[in-house]
């Protein structure tokens, strides 16, 4: 039996089961989880850019000229998943990134969906199908910030699926690099289920929890973060998707720990 599906032994909180047409779970202040985050950063000496957007401010923060990876991190486009932002603040609370580590994170990509709970931002776009010809002011001024940095090695882009049976990722990895799947869903299953269907998200899983899709971005007209990532420059992408219909700790944990397991391979590989 695989590691994987070993750890589907494992105790997990019960599903909730709340979740019909959409969305239904637990509401954050989004507000005071950027302050919170923006005062983490400050205080390990991350840099901030931030960029006013009417009421609000896209955010973004960097840690480089290290030596190590270069490592990106998203969350917030799509307004009705808050565990990526809880996560993110705890990430940044433990501070547990490797010295050597180059980072970008964006921990709010959409904030007017994040403040009205909705997947859409305020005009009815989702920002996440925006990145090919983009029309949203949103994912412009993202762009604008991407383009100004050079090509990160991982991508890692955190959001939630209210559907979902259990956490699953996917993965864009068209050169077969060194995959960091099997260590994120391993670490995954310690803290949350991890959804075994043979279809998730109306695509064949390749292993319990993991979709590797085979894509060409050059014949699809909607492209989401991780496409315009893959093609500039970034060989390896991970969608990760925790199931909304799961308390949020458990949510934003099983986020927290992808996150944490994928940096750590990631310096394991680096320093091979």
């Amino acid at each position: 039996m695989s590691e994987i599906n070993r750890q589907k032994s494992i105790p997990h909180p019960p599903r909730l089961g709340i979740n019909r047409a959409g969305y239904c779970g637990e509401r954050i202040d989004t507000a005071s989880v950027l302050q919170e985050i923006r005062s983490l950063a400050q205080r390990h000496e991350f840099s901030e850019h931030a960029v006013p957007l009417g009421q609000h401010e896209l955010i973004f923060l960097s840690r480089l000229g290290r030596p190590g990876p270069r490592v990106y991190v998203s969350t917030g486009i799509h307004g009705d998943e808050p565990a990526g932002l809880v996560a993110l603040r705890n990430l940044l609370r433990d501070n547990l990134w490797p010295a050597e580590l180059n980072l970008g994170i964006c921990p709010c990509l959409n904030p007017q969906g994040c403040e009205l709970g909705t997947r859409e931002n305020a005009a009815g776009h989702d920002l996440n199908r925006d990145y090919r010809n983009p029309r949203s002011t949103e994912v412009r001024l993202h762009l604008e910030w991407l383009s100004a940095l050079p090509p990160w090695d991982i991508s890692i882009c955190l959001h939630e699926d209210w559907e979902s049976h259990g956490f699953y990722l996917y993965e864009l990895n068209p050169g077969n690099l060194p995959s960091l799947a099997d260590s994120i869903l391993q670490s995954v299953g310690a803290v949350c289920p991890i959804d075994a269907s043979p279809w998730i998200d109306g695509k064949q899983a390749t292993a319990p929890g993991l979709i590797c899709p085979v894509i060409d971005p050059t014949q699809r007209p909607d492209w989401p973060e991780s496409f315009w990532l893959l093609q500039n420059g970034c060989p390896r992408g991970y969608t990760l998707e925790a199931p909304s219909d799961w308390p949020l700790l458990v949510r934003a944990q099983a986020l927290q720990q992808a996150v944490q397991t994928a940096v750590r391979q990631e310096m394991l590989r680096a320093l091979a």
